[in-house]
């Protein structure tokens, strides 16, 4: 089952933000995660935001993994994404030349490692 709509983060200070929570990086991609703080009227579904920078490639390479990306978010499960969360999708060089399946394999496994609890020997965020 995946999700129905895809809420996105718009404002670079959503995208900041997320920044301070835990992530895990892959080969092809680092998902970064944050729980939102309620807001009145909001409704709770994982919202995502996605970063292609130039060291991707060009703007059609930057726009083709994007739109990649979104697709395999929106193949995802419900169960994959939290509630209340938001996240952030960072492509690497790689993901440009990545196979989708390797591509949403790696998406998931980040996902995966993002919800579990921070293990030993990871540095914790500096306060601000």
């Amino acid at each position: 089952m995946a999700l129905t709509t895809l809420k996105t983060l718009k404002k670079r200070a959503e995208f900041l933000r997320v920044r301070g929570g835990p992530r895990w990086a892959t080969p092809t991609l680092v998902v970064e995660m944050r729980l939102r703080p309620e807001t009145k009227g909001d409704t709770m579904d994982p919202r995502i935001g996605f970063t292609v920078s130039k060291k991707v490639g060009n703007a059609v390479v930057r726009n083709r993994v994007r739109r990649r990306l979104r697709v395999a978010v929106g193949a995802l499960g419900p169960a994959q994404m939290r509630l209340g969360c938001d996240y952030v999708v960072i492509a690497r060089a790689r993901a440009a030349d990545c196979a989708y399946q390797d591509l949403k394999a790696e998406l998931e496994q980040a996902l995966q490692r993002v919800h579990q609890p921070e293990t030993r020997g990871r540095r914790s965020p500096k306060p601000r």
